[in-house]
This record gives structure tokens, sequence and C-alpha cells, in this order.
């Protein structure tokens, strides 16, 4: 009977931990996504002008590592490269240029790839207001991404998987132009979401 009070006792006091940290991040988010749009905004009206870069004009096959490299800006001492916008979810989430543990509780990381490399990869906490909901995605579902250049990109959902955690090369192979991934609960599998340029 101890053991099975300590159980349900070390149960409850982990919802509890995940519900702070998911509150948290949404506070996080809540306070970054204005600053992001602010920026871009900036930057997209100094650039109002400008002709557009020559490496955004040739195939994606002969880009060079540089023109893939993507504008980040720092906001509280982290690297951003945009936001992510899923209208299906009701959500905008910013999105770090790398990822670590503890920026993950902050806001979604770039795990790989780039929006010009057509190999995005962006990882996120299973919290609710990060890549919690991103199972409920069906084919067809738009998803945006808003660089800090101010060029928003148009992606549809293809498809859905759980994966094993150690299938990196599956989501990180190019195959999509962009992946979202998180745990399952329990962090046992991933659960992954491809997209592909809207036509």
């Amino acid at each position: 009977m101890v053991l099975g009070a300590l159980l349900i006792i070390g149960a409850i006091a982990l919802v509890y931990w995940n519900q702070k940290e998911d509150a948290a991040a949404k506070d996080s988010v809540a306070q970054i996504v204005p600053q992001l749009v602010q920026q871009i905004q900036e930057s997209a009206d100094a650039n109002a002008d400008a002709d557009i870069l020559p490496e955004l004009q040739k195939p994606v096959e002969l880009l060079t590592e540089e023109d893939k490299k993507m504008t980040e800006v720092e906001i509280d001492g982290n690297l951003y490269i945009g936001y992510l916008s899923i209208p299906a979810l009701n959500m905008e989430l910013p999105v770090m240029s790398n990822w670590s543990y503890d920026q993950l509780r902050i806001a979604p990381c770039r795990y790989d790839g780039s929006i010009r490399g057509e190999d995005l990869v962006l990882m996120a906490h299973n919290y609710n207001s990060h890549f919690g909901q991103i199972s409920q995605l069906v084919i067809g579902d738009e998803v945006f991404f808003m660089d800090m250049d101010g060029k928003t990109t148009c992606y549809a959902v293809v498809g859905t998987d759980i994966l094993d955690p150690s299938a990196v090369e599956i989501m990180t192979a190019g195959e999509y132009d962009l992946t979202l991934f998180t745990c399952t609960y329990g962090g046992a599998s991933r659960v992954t979401v491809y997209c592909d340029l809207a036509k």
C-alpha cells in the first residue's frame, strides 16, 4: 500500500511539474512573439526597396551552406530565426536558431536544415503551448513560417508518423520541406508531422 501511495504521489507531482513548465512556456511565447513580429516588420520596412538576393534565385541544389544560413535576432540572450503559425491549432510560436534542453523549455527550436535548403526540421516539447497538439494536424492543414527577413513560407501537411527516438535520419533526410516533431508522453516515441511547400 505504501508503494502504491508513493507512486500516486509521484504521478501527481509529475503532472503538477509538467503543468507548471507548460504555463511558463506559454508565458514565454506570449512575450517573445510580439517582439519578433516588431523586429520582422522593421527589417521588412528597411529592405522594402532592396533587390532579391541572388541566392534566393538559385535552385536549391546549387545553394551553398552560406546561402542557406537564416537571419538570426537575439532576444533575452537567445537567437531566433522567426516564428511558426499553425492556424488549425490557433498557435503562433517563436523558433530558436539552435536547440538545447534549456532552450526547449522556452520555445520550439531548429533541429536541422533551413527554409532555403527546403529541409527545415523543428522540435519542441510536448507542452500544450508548444507541439503537444501537433498530432491533431491532418493532411492539407497549413503551416506558415515567417523568417526574420520578413518572408512568409506556406507549407501544407502531407503526413504524420510516430517514430522511434533513434530514427533521426528519417527526419533529417531532406525528403520533406518542413518537419515538426515532439516526444510522446513518457518520451518513448516521436510524434512527427511532415510538410511540403504549398502549391
